[in-house]
């Protein structure tokens, strides 16, 4: 095994083999669908309350589909209809790979769920959550250069403690498509035909991403994000520093708690640098011998540090070789993926990669599928490779978030024709944790995702 080790990090492996020693219980919790299994990348999964029985519900998408589910598994409601879900997002326009093209949040403060997409006609739909009846409709205008508005996104940007605003964003029609079109709204003035709170057709997107959103400085009112960072009023605050080519991911966390607020990691591709920026503008760039760091995970992945890590898959097609960052953008940990994965493991190594708090311990772990197929997932320990459980499946997409309510995050699988959920069912070290979704930035993050910003 080929491992590289900065000073402090060579505990870990033993440290984190003991706290989390033994196989987890590895049977689903099995949802039926009563939509298409998925043919591609088009659609993906969401979870929220739908029905306000303070439980995480399900929704799936594929193309011409909308379906609902309850938390304990019964089927709300299913729509037929032509939500804008797709590929290739500098070919065909958001949301991108596994982006579910799907909103939930009270957005019209009636005190109940709303479920809010766009079909390819421009229509932009509210739905009742709990009993997918329509609401409310509206068409706003397209900006000229753009196909139509392809992505629609819940936010609060007047400080009103309340999801009542909508973000749209939209690629440019001709050429590489890229997300540079946004119009903030309130859901009042959106539906009413009233004026934007802001616009802007200079918004440096992450290349394959919407924007994201995110109250990085904690004043209640959400920042965009993007390789340019806009406030809440649409005003630029900073920038990435110029790229070779563009950014592939966006990741949010508090990497450096000694400076105020929270900072943006971006994975760059073409130069193949990794930047971190804060509120105040850039803090570091750095690259690990001008590989691309590709896909990510960022989180405490050390036993016993709050340190924030971020870890990259790296290029390679086959036979990764992960490279890990400290907070301070040193390169302190790589390996051969093909050395850690477990026999049978695809030489392809990972992806849809994402951070997940398992075990109940600070130390997180990560989460992912086999790469290039629809196959097995797995956990495993970003700074050694360790792989510390193999879920057999036939994943299409995969999903993390805390669904049964003990702030613990759950592995949501779509597989076909069926959510699979895998919990860990032994005893919860913190289990006076609060749940993670009334950490706003979560929910937040969790709706604003695809396939390079899980």
């Amino acid at each position: 095994m080929s491992v590289r080790n900065s000073a402090g990090l060579a505990f870990i492996a033993l440290a984190f083999l003991a706290a989390s020693a033994g196989a987890y219980d590895a049977s689903p919790f099995v949802i039926p669908l009563d939509i298409p299994a998925p043919g591609d990348s088009a659609g993906g999964i969401l979870v929220a309350d739908l029905n306000g029985d303070g439980l995480m519900d399900y929704l799936v998408t594929v193309p011409g589909h909308i379906t609902a589910c309850a938390n304990d598994g019964r089927r709300m409601w299913t729509l037929k209809v032509d939500l804008v879900v797709g590929g290739s997002s500098e070919a065909e326009g958001l949301p991108g790979h596994h982006g579910p093209g799907v909103a939930a949040g009270d957005v019209d403060d009636d005190g109940k769920c709303e479920v809010v997409f766009l079909t390819k006609d421009g229509i932009l739909h509210v739905i009742d959550g709990a009993a997918g009846r329509l609401k409310a409709q509206a068409k706003p205008a397209v900006p000229e250069g753009a196909q139509r508005w392809e992505l629609a996104m819940i936010a609060d940007f007047r400080g009103t403690g309340k999801d009542t605003d909508i973000l749209l964003q939209a690629t440019n029609a001709k050429g590489y498509r890229m997300g540079r079109f946004l119009a903030a709204f309130s859901m009042q003035a959106l539906l009413e035909g009233g004026r934007p709170l802001w616009m802007t057709d200079a918004f440096v997107s992450c290349a394959h991403n919407g924007a994201r959103l995110a109250d990085l400085d904690g004043d209640g009112r959400d920042e965009v994000l993007g390789a340019t960072i806009l406030s809440a009023e649409g005003k630029e605050i900073t920038c990435a520093v110029a790229s070779g080519w563009h950014m592939d991911s966006v990741f949010v966390a508090d990497v450096r708690p000694e400076l105020p607020g929270l900072e943006v990691l971006l994975l760059e591709e073409g130069a193949n640098y990794v930047q971190l920026l804060g509120m105040g503008g850039p803090i570091w760039r750095v690259h690990h011998k001008r590989q691309e760091p590709q896909n990510a995970a960022v989180g405490r992945f050390k036993a016993g540090s709050d340190e924030i890590f971020l870890w990259c898959r790296s290029r390679y097609n086959e036979h990764q070789k992960p490279f890990v960052f400290d907070s301070a953008g040193h390169m302190v940990f790589e390996y051969a993926m093909d050395d850690v994965a477990p026999d049978g493991w695809t030489p392809s190594g990972v992806e849809l990669i994402h951070t997940i708090d398992w075990t109940g311990q600070k130390q997180q772990l990560a989460c992912a599928t086999e790469r290039h197929k629809s196959g097995d997932v797995c956990l495993f320990e970003p700074l050694t490779g360790r792989f510390v459980q193999v879920f057999e499946e036939v994943a299409d997409r995969l999903y993390v978030a805390d669904v049964t309510g003990d702030w613990r995050e759950e592995i949501i699988v779509l597989n076909k024709q069926e959510l699979r959920i895998y919990e860990n069912r032994s005893p919860n070290l913190r289990p006076n944790e609060p749940r993670k979704w009334t950490d706003r930035n979560y929910r937040r993050l969790k709706q604003c995702h695809n396939y390079y910003s899980p």
